[in-house]
This record gives structure tokens, C-alpha cells and sequence, in this order.
């Protein structure tokens, strides 16, 4: 979903998915503004972003743990919108569970960053999303959402939550005309993934940035990258909870 008289709100630009996403939405033909913390590493994409395709490109700071902020955190997007606004969401911290286990501060974050930030950002977006009567919202997942385990389940249950959040806010935004689309990535090579052994392969930010474009606006609900993750999980899922509990993974 692209062309000249829309805007693309990428939240959590900083990340390579979401840097990856800024820079093809805008290849194809729409302004983006970029929201995240690292004001100079925005500034830097936006300068790329400009030079590489012509498009607009904003910066404003944005923090998933300061709800307070979020009502002018949206204001300041409006002004900057031109067309219909869309979102891309890829804001998202995955500490280890051990550490959590050891410092409850970490999962409280954990929560905060995953779930609440987004579910505070995306209903003050909501009632916009309506009034323009069209758009598309896209949100980074996580396969770990799908089943409780061991080695990561403090993360697992907050993209639980939020997938659940989606669920609602899709049957809200669907009465009008506007696509919610969950993004469900497996292993993917970023600094999340950097130094683990992995039992598969870590897809490249740019293919998983530009699935997510493909996908937005079609009416597409949930999709899993790469494709074979959705298989894989539907297995896990069928295995009984007395089975699945003795698994240390």
C-alpha cells in the first residue's frame, strides 16, 4: 500500500527492520516519519532516505515508556502527515529470561516496551485511523507469542498479549476500511539474534521489512516470516501442556 498522498509513521526507526521499512515505503512513493529514541541516528536515515528516493522524511522522538507523552507525541505526527497515515510498529526489547528471572525490573520493562507502549500509541492512532476512513496499520510479533517456553517466556507473553490487543483493534478498524496486519518473524538478524546458536537460519531485516510493505492494506491479518514458521508452530501447538512443560528450550 504506497503512492504520493500518504504517510508512513515508523515507530521504533532505529531498529534495522524498521530503518529497512522506512526506506523501501519511501522508495515506493511515501513520506515517512521516523519516531524512536536516537534522535541522531534518525536524523542520519531520514538525510539517507532523502538522498537515495526524494521522499519526505520527519524525525520525532518518541518513548514506548512514557505514556504521558503520547498524546503530544501524536499531535506532533499530524502536523507532519500528508495524506492518509499509516503505521509500521517495530518497537520491542527481548532481554534474557534468566536476567529477568534474576531482576523483575527487567520483565516489568519488558511488558512496558512490548505491550502497553504500543497499546497506548496505537488507541490515541485509532480514533484518527477512523475518521480517515482508510489506511494500514502494521505491527511486528513475534512467533514466541504462540506458546509459553521456557527460555522466554516473559517475552513470549507480552507479544501474546499484543497479538491479542491486534485481534480487538483489527475487528475495530475493519468497520473502517482499515487493515490491521500482525507480522510474526521467526529468527531474524539483528543484535537480538547476534552471538546465539540458532536451530535456523536469521532472515535479513530487508526481506522481513519489505513482507511487511507487501502485506499492508491487503487484508491480510497474520502473517509468519519466513512462511515455514507457521507450520512449525501450529505443531508446537498441539503438543499437551503435561508433554510441553518437560521441553528445555
Amino acid at each position: 500500500m504506497t503512492g504520493s498522498a500518504e504517510t508512513w509513521l515508523v515507530v521504533g526507526a532505529t531498529s534495522p527492520v524498521a530503518r529497512a521499512f522506512a526506506l523501501e515505503a519511501s522508495a515506493a512513493g511515501s513520506d515517512v516519519i521516523l519516531a524512536g529514541r536516537d534522535e541522531d541516528d534518525m536524523v542520519a536515515t531520514a538525510s539517507d532516505i532523502r538522498i537515495r528516493t526524494g521522499a519526505r522524511a520527519s524525525v520525532i522522538r518518541f518513548e514506548a515508556e512514557h505514556p504521558d507523552a503520547h498524546p503530544g507525541f501524536v499531535e506532533a505526527c499530524l502536523e507532519h502527515r500528508r495524506g492518509i497515515l499509516n503505521v509500521f510498529f517495530a518497537v520491542g526489547t527481548m532481554p534474557m529470561q534468566e536476567d529477568m528471572d534474576r531482576d523483575p525490573s527487567l520483565a516489568r520493562r519488558t511488558g512496558s516496551v512490548n505491550y502497553l507502549g504500543p497499546v497506548s500509541l496505537l488507541s490515541l492512532l485509532a480514533p484518527v485511523l477512523e475518521e480517515q476512513k482508510a489506511g494500514a496499520v502494521v505491527v511486528l510479533g513475534s512467533v514466541a507469542g504462540d506458546r509459553g517456553r521456557l527460555s522466554n517466556y516473559v517475552y513470549g507473553s507480552s507479544k501474546a498479549a499484543l497479538h491479542v490487543y491486534l485481534q480487538g483493534l483489527r475487528a475495530r478498524l475493519f468497520h473502517a476500511g482499515v487493515g490491521v496486519t500482525t507480522v510474526k518473524p521467526g529468527f531474524i538478524d539483528t543484535s537480538m539474534t547476534w552471538g546465539e546458536q540458532l536451530p535456523l537460519p536469521a532472515a535479513p531485516p530487508r526481506k522481513l521489512a519489505r513482507a511487511c510493505l507487501d502485506h499492508a492494506g491487503k487484508g491480510t491479518e497474520v502473517v509468519y516470516f519466513p512462511w515455514f514458521w507457521r507450520p512449525i508452530m501450529t505443531l508446537l501447538g498441539v503438543v499437551p501442556e503435561r508433554v510441553f512443560k518437560r521441553f528445555r528450550f
